[in-house]
């Protein structure tokens, strides 16, 4: 018997046994999603599409409070003055949401200062990455020394 008998005779008894016995024809409808309007009609569609938001499991911290990164770009003093407002609850959540501890030990710090001192080491080193790359604003190229426009003679 090939595949396709197979499977055809399986529906076949599946359908013969839902008309027999409405215990076990109402459990495929509600399986299959299927409403009790019409035993003739289609199963009705579902017009919109409602996307939902991904839940966090249980066991994940929330959101962190403040962007530390973006803050040591404004200056130090900024980002202690912002990491000083939340408590050690919220102060975990930076640690966690930016990665900023892989040894898994700031988590079970408990003063605040300790965890403010690690986020900020952190986010400035993170905030001047590249640095070296870019054009310092106080660098004015008009005070580069020019390049010589003829080589020095050698001596020898």
């Amino acid at each position: 018997m090939t595949l396709r008998k197979t499977l055809a005779a399986l529906v076949r008894e599946i359908a013969d046994e839902a008309d027999r016995n409405p215990a076990f024809r109402e459990r495929i409808e509600q399986a299959l999603g299927m409403t009790h309007a019409s035993a003739d009609a289609p199963p009705a569609r579902k017009t919109a599409f409602k996307a939902e938001e991904p839940k966090r499991p249980s066991n994940r911290r929330a959101p962190a409070a403040l962007d530390p990164v973006q803050l040591a770009r404004q200056g130090e003093d900024v980002l202690r003055a912002a990491l000083g407002k939340l408590d050690i609850e919220q102060l975990r959540d930076v640690v966690a949401d930016y990665g900023m501890d892989t040894g898994k030990l700031v988590i079970k710090w408990r003063t605040p200062d300790r965890i403010i001192d690690r986020i900020v080491e952190v986010a400035r080193q993170r905030a001047h990455k590249g640095s070296a790359f870019r054009d310092s604003p106080a660098e004015d190229p008009q005070d580069r020394p020019a390049a010589p426009d003829t080589p020095e003679p050698r001596e020898g």
